[in-house]
């Protein structure tokens, strides 16, 4: 699927400050904040990047990290635009260099809620030193 696709299906119009964004966060093997994607995208300033995501986040085509550290992450989702959250996976903040990466390989414990409630998404962080960091010299 192409990426006005991708942004149709969620009910999305195609422009091409959406199409940039969402091609920098589909080529990221790592949730990013609007820094960095205003960073790698000069041609887009930081208020069109935050509306940008925004729009996204309301549509259920990203989720939005809580990194711990001073800024918001922005990763794509993998579920269905209309199905609750199956897109749950932890995440790793890396203290050293700032950078927090995708853990979609780590069990995710199951939450009973009481009754009454209901999980529409959750943040899995742990915090440390990422293997890159731990390899450098100091």
């Amino acid at each position: 699927m192409n990426n006005e696709d991708i942004l149709t299906e969620h009910g999305i119009k195609p422009t091409s400050n959406r199409l940039l964004v969402l091609r920098a966060l589909d080529n990221s093997c790592r949730p990013l904040s609007i820094s960095e994607l205003e960073d790698m995208m000069p041609s887009l300033d930081k208020s069109s990047i935050f509306r940008t995501l925004t729009t996204f986040r309301d549509h259920r085509l990203v989720h939005v990290i809580e990194d711990g550290g001073d800024s918001l992450r922005y990763e794509l989702c993998h579920c269905d635009a209309h199905k609750c959250d199956d897109d749950v996976h932890a995440h790793f903040y890396c203290e050293k260099c700032n950078r927090t990466f995708c853990l979609t390989d780590v069990p995710v414990p199951t939450i009973e809620l009481p009754d009454g409630f209901v999980m529409r998404t959750a943040n899995y962080l742990i915090k440390g030193i990422c293997d890159e960091c731990c390899d450098a010299k100091p």
